[in-house]
């Protein structure tokens, strides 16, 4: 079933390279490193900024070896101003399903199963997201999907794609702030703000 609202530690599909070709697997919604003592480290790593995830020690290996796609068909943001703050529901102009630049990474504990998780990779705002908030995920348009999961692909080539959305490319649709509970995860979470 679609959910129209996810949130930190929650589960989210990823797209990664596999043996044969591309695999769909289920992750938890940030990035626990797997050096982490403690799993809830992954909270707080949901995004990574692109200009730094190759060198910080909690995303540089995964940066390296373990970059996949997050599909999405959109994304929230919030403007700040009088309580509660106005959510906006940022989606592709032309419909269908976009793809985040992320990490994965897969976390041991001393006794258990293994956890799988990842984040989504930051960068500055174009102007029309940058009226709202500095940063907005790294959105990789369908021709660049290879080059980011591919292992052979050089650091200056990866580093390329890191970059703001065209302006053109997203719109921005004032919704209901049904949005801000995360117990909402149906179509009302989208549902256009009544003027």
């Amino acid at each position: 079933l679609p959910r129209y609202t996810i949130a930190p530690t929650q589960t989210i599909l990823i797209v990664r390279p596999s043996e044969t070709a591309k695999e769909v697997a289920p992750v938890q919604w940030g990035l626990i490193p797997s050096w982490a003592t403690d799993p809830k480290i992954g909270a707080r790593m949901i995004n990574a900024r692109s200009e730094t995830a190759a060198e910080k020690p909690s995303f540089r290996a995964a940066f390296k070896r373990r970059r996949c796609l997050i599909p999405a068909s959109g994304f929230y943001e919030w403007r700040q101003g009088a309580p509660p703050k106005q959510p906006f529901h940022i989606f592709p102009h032309a419909g269908g399903l976009i793809a985040f630049a992320g990490l994965w990474e897969r976390w041991t504990p001393p006794q258990g199963e293994p956890v799988e998780s990842a984040t989504i990779l930051t960068t500055t705002a174009n102007a029309t997201i940058g009226a709202m908030h500095d940063r907005m995920p790294v959105i990789l348009l369908p021709t660049e999907y290879d080059l980011w999961l591919g292992e052979a692909t050089p650091r200056e080539r990866l580093s390329g794609l890191l970059r703001p959305m065209a302006e053109d490319f997203l719109d921005l649709q004032p919704i209901s702030t049904t949005v801000n509970n995360v117990r909402h995860t149906g179509p009302d979470c989208i549902r256009p703000l009544e003027q």
